[in-house]
C-alpha cells in the first residue's frame, strides 16, 4: 500500500496541483495551502472560484469572487494579473508562453505574456476556456457550442455548434480535436484538421449515468479519460477520426460507485481514478492491472494531479480531506 501524507482542511478544495515539486491545494474559502517543509497558507481571494496549473510558467492561476485573477509562484508569492470590479471570475485558463485567459459572464479576456489584453464577447455565458497546445487560439465553451478565437490576430471566430449547454472544454495535446463536457450526461467533440472548405466532423460520446466533471489526456494524447460513470471511461484518440465508431475502455469498475476525478500519469499510460467515496485506484492501461492508492475517505475526490516525476499524487475531496500519495513507498 502506498504511503499517504494526509492534510485535513475546513473548506471544499477546488484543485490540487503540483507547482514544481510543491503540492498546492486551492480552497473555495480563498486560502491556498502548500506543503513546503510544513504547511503554509496564503489568503489569496475573498472566495476562490477557479484555479488551473500553468505549466509554461510553473505557477497556479486563480480567479475569485473578488474579481481578481492571480498568479501564485512555488514559493507562495502572489501577483495580481487582472481585477474586474464587482465581477466573479468563474473561469481561468493558462496558455502557451505565459498567456492567461479568464471569463466573467459573457466576456472572455486573454492576456499575453507582454501584457496585451484582448476581449471576446459571446452571446451566452462563457462556461469554460482552453488554449490550443500551439498558437494563441482560445476555445470558449457556451450554450449551443464552442467559439474558437485567434488571440493575436483580428477576425471572426470559428463557431462549433451543437445544441445544449457546454460546461467544459479541452483540446487534444496534438490540437486535432476539441472536446466539451455537457450539462447533459455526455461529451461532444469536433475534429479540427479537416480540409479547408469542408464541414468540421463532430462526434457524440454518450451513455454516462452522471455528468462528466473531470477529464484527462494521456501523455501523447492517445486516450481521453473521463469521470461520470462507475468506471473511468477512456476514449481512444490515436486514429485520424478519434473515437468515431469505437468503444471506450472501462477501467476501475466498482459496481454503482461513481468515478469523480481522473488524472493520467505524466509519462506513462497509467491512470489515477478517484471515486465518490474517496477511494483512489491506479490502473495501467496495457493490462488493466489495478493498484489501491487510497482507501475510502470522508468525501468525493474532486481533484488529483501527479508530480512531474510521476512518483507522487496530490488529491483533494469535497469534504476537505486531502493529501499526497507516494506510490513508490
Amino acid at each position: 500500500m502506498p504511503t499517504i501524507a494526509p492534510l485535513d482542511l475546513d473548506s471544499h478544495v477546488v484543485t490540487a496541483q503540483f507547482i514544481g515539486s510543491v503540492p498546492f491545494f486551492a480552497a473555495a474559502d480563498g486560502h491556498v495551502h502548500r506543503l513546503d517543509q510544513g504547511l503554509k497558507t496564503e489568503k489569496v481571494h475573498e472566495g476562490l472560484l477557479s484555479a488551473a496549473h500553468d505549466a509554461a510558467t510553473n505557477s497556479l492561476i486563480t480567479g475569485g469572487e473578488d474579481g481578481r485573477v492571480c498568479r501564485i509562484r512555488p514559493d507562495g508569492g502572489v501577483t495580481e494579473l487582472a481585477h474586474v470590479a464587482r465581477k466573479w471570475i468563474s473561469v481561468v485558463a493558462p496558455g502557451p508562453s505565459g498567456a492567461v485567459a479568464f471569463a466573467h459572464g459573457k466576456v472572455a479576456t486573454a492576456i499575453t505574456a507582454d501584457g496585451k489584453r484582448t476581449e471576446f464577447t459571446e452571446e451566452r455565458t462563457v462556461e469554460a476556456l482552453a488554449f490550443a497546445p500551439k498558437g494563441l487560439r482560445l476555445a470558449a465553451a457556451r450554450y449551443n457550442g464552442v467559439s474558437l478565437h485567434w488571440v493575436a490576430t483580428p477576425g471572426q471566430p470559428v463557431d462549433l455548434e451543437w445544441k445544449g449547454a457546454h460546461t467544459g472544454v479541452t483540446f487534444s495535446p496534438d490540437g486535432r480535436f476539441v472536446v466539451t463536457t455537457m450539462q447533459e450526461n455526455a461529451l461532444h467533440g469536433w475534429k479540427l484538421d479537416t480540409k479547408p472548405g469542408s464541414d468540421t466532423r463532430h462526434m457524440r460520446m454518450t451513455g454516462y449515468p452522471a455528468k462528466v466533471k473531470s477529464t484527462s489526456w494521456s501523455v501523447k494524447g492517445k486516450w481521453l479519460a473521463t469521470s461520470g460513470a462507475p468506471a473511468a471511461i477512456v476514449w481512444p484518440f490515436s486514429s485520424k477520426d478519434g473515437p468515431m465508431g469505437k468503444a471506450p475502455l472501462e477501467l476501475g469498475t466498482r459496481a454503482n460507485i461513481l468515478v469523480t476525478s481522473v488524472a493520467f500519469h505524466p509519462a506513462e499510460e497509467v491512470l489515477a481514478i478517484g471515486f465518490i467515496d474517496g477511494m483512489i485506484l491506479g490502473v495501467r492501461l496495457s493490462d488493466q492491472k489495478e493498484a489501491l492508492l487510497r482507501r475510502p475517505g470522508k468525501g468525493a475526490i474532486t481533484a488529483m494531479s501527479w508530480s512531474l516525476n510521476g512518483k507522487l499524487v496530490a488529491f483533494a475531496s469535497e469534504a476537505g480531506d486531502c493529501g499526497v500519495i507516494d506510490i513508490t513507498a
